[in-house]
């Protein structure tokens, strides 16, 4: 399946339906009097975060969505049918942003998460709506009220624990096919990862956690370099940065720079996560290579650097069980909010749907 991360969509709700003007005729009842009905509510547009999805590509081939209008009035004061809903599911991560691809409208971060973005229209009064003492016999019924109707733009951030970082063939790719049953493409030259990866490493200790890994970055990344820096939106709800190094290069303590700068252009929060600082490929060097380089990348770094060998494995349980106390610190912060919100919806089954308040017509439909 292809990964598509941002796609732009045309979404409407549906119209209302038109009232009638329709009157009683009865035998042996002479002024039967006014009996048109009400026109249905049009359907409304709803977005829901699918956790079995993890690509746009759907939204490629079908960028128009629309509901259908509600059913008209009919005479002995029928009342037209309501049109159904469309609910168009979207990957759990996905952002809803304005046609400008700035303005945020919605994040759906979380599963099963809900909203209704266009209202439908209400239904159009029919003509027993308007039957008062001085005029018995009204000739007008109302059309119904239009839906609302956006072009926007869909965007998905991937959701994982861990994002991988660091220049091309730092190693990313092995790193993640070691820990994870994931099977990246992997090469002995640059950019061989053209799209994010997502990994879920299962430790011997402590509880699994997704890794994500994505395209690498080089200087001049937050200009369009390379393949610019669009994929740092899939590591920005991470919980913490896995930076690679590749050992074997003699410049790594600026190729280190290189990427902190590229994050600090990119979004300055994103840059102040915690970050796992890694020499990578260090069965390629001599023990006294590593050390110096280790030495080195930890006098520019402040922070204690960690020695891996993605072949050997060499280093690897040690900084899995770091990753994985870091994700069970990360997911504690955030454990009473989730009891919180469990309770709520236990207490109050119905989904968690934003909705304004009815009008006065689908107020009378109800």
């Amino acid at each position: 399946m292809k990964f598509l991360d941002q796609a732009k969509i045309f979404v409407k709700s549906g119209d209302g339906g038109d009232g009638v003007v329709a009157f009683r005729r009865e035998k042996y009842i002479e002024f039967g009097g006014p009996d048109g009905g009400d026109g249905g509510r049009g359907g409304h547009v709803f977005f829901k975060a699918m956790p079995g999805l993890n690509t746009l590509i759907d939204f490629r081939y079908t960028q128009h969505f629309k509901a259908r209008k509600g059913g008209n009035g009919a005479g002995s004061d029928r009342t037209g049918r309501g049109a159904e809903d469309v609910v168009i599911e979207v990957p759990v991560g996905t952002q809803l942003l304005e046609e400008d691809r700035t303005t945020l409208i919605a994040d759906l971060d979380k599963p099963g998460k809900t909203i209704r973005l266009c209202r439908g229209g209400d239904g159009g009064f029919g003509n027993a709506r308007f039957k008062t003492s001085t005029n018995r016999a009204p000739r007008r019924a109302d059309k119904g009220h239009p839906g609302e109707e956006r072009w926007l733009w869909l965007r998905l951030k991937l959701i994982a624990d861990i994002g991988l970082v660091g220049l091309p063939n730092a190693g990313k790719s092995t790193f993640l096919s070691v820990v994870s049953n994931a099977r990246p493409k992997i090469a002995d030259y640059p950019f061989t990862t053209l799209h994010p990866q997502l990994g879920v490493v299962q430790p011997d200790h402590g509880a699994e956690f997704v890794v994500a890994d994505i395209p690498g970055l080089i200087e001049g990344a937050s200009e369009g370099t390379g393949l610019g820096d669009r994929f740092l939106g899939h590591v920005e709800r991470c919980a913490a940065l896995l930076h690679l190094v590749d050992g074997t290069d003699e410049n790594c303590v600026e190729n280190w720079r290189t990427i902190r700068r590229e994050l600090q252009a990119y979004d300055p929060a994103l840059a102040a996560k915690g970050e796992v600082l890694v020499l990578n490929k260090c069965d390629s060097l001599t023990p006294e290579e590593a050390q110096e380089r280790q030495k080195a990348l930890e006098e520019a770094s402040g922070q204690k650097v960690h020695l891996l060998s993605g072949v050997s494995r060499e280093g690897l349980p040690e900084l899995l069980s770091l990753l994985g106390q870091m994700v069970e610190a990360e997911r504690a912060k955030h454990l009473p909010l989730e009891v919180e919100e469990a309770e709520e919806l236990l207490a109050d089954p119905r989904p968690h749907v934003q909705l304004d308040e009815p009008h006065d017509g689908e107020a009378a439909q109800q």
